[in-house]
């Protein structure tokens, strides 16, 4: 198959398919695009006008978690588990990775203080419920890397450069959950994920919406 990955360089939920693109070592192509000025052929591609897409021998795929089934689904070794109703669960958790991803993102680009320790606070009780599918060994195990890493991965990233902008940004985390991040952020997989000047593009991108972290 020829894979061929639309992108917006700051996009986590773009980074996902990257993630398992290379943990998977499979060839592809990147295009990336200015979505405040996307080109004509990519509106035509994207019913929703948003990243990622994935062209696979010309088809177009979007939506990140549907993304991540159809690779995991093509290209061997499979990270997803064989019973249903786990495969389910994982699913289940992908979505709410999502959700995790919005939330951070509202917390990075509040514009004032007050709004930011509101959104810290509330991502940080939101994030506190990755515990329990954790201790119970859902996922997060070491020596078994699933799709439920690779979607949330990209959180963990921003979490630790938000840290490194501003100090008052570093969130607190379960030890369940500051440990599953720590070892995801160690993988080659993640750390290559992301083009070289991302910490800087992030920054500039938090500055360039009023953000009270990078003001």
């Amino acid at each position: 198959m020829e894979l061929r990955l639309v992108s917006f360089a700051l996009c986590p939920f773009v980074q996902r398919s990257v993630i398992l693109l290379r943990e998977k070592q499979i060839e592809h192509a990147i295009d990336y695009i200015d979505l405040d000025d996307p080109p004509e052929w990519f509106l035509q591609l994207s019913p929703t006008g948003k990243v990622p897409l994935l062209l696979v021998d010309g088809a177009t795929l979007f939506e990140s978690s549907v993304i991540l089934g159809f690779l995991d689904e093509s290209f061997p070794p499979g990270f997803q588990p064989a019973d249903t109703l786990k495969r389910a669960q994982h699913k289940s958790w992908i979505e709410y990775g999502s959700s995790l991803l919005m939330a951070q993102h509202a917390m990075a680009t509040a514009t004032d203080e007050e709004a930011f320790l509101t959104h810290k606070q509330s991502f940080e009780q939101d994030i506190a419920r990755l515990s329990e599918p954790l201790n119970e060994g859902l996922f997060g195990n070491p020596d078994e890397f699933s799709l439920v890493d690779a979607a949330v991965a990209p959180l963990f990233m921003r979490l630790q450069m938000l840290a490194e902008f501003n100090p008052q940004a570093a969130v607190s985390l379960p030890d369940p959950v500051r440990v599953w991040g720590e070892r995801l952020l160690q993988r080659p997989a993640v750390q290559r994920s992301v083009v070289s000047d991302f910490a800087d593009r992030y920054r500039d991108f938090l500055a360039s919406k009023k953000s009270w972290l990078c003001g």
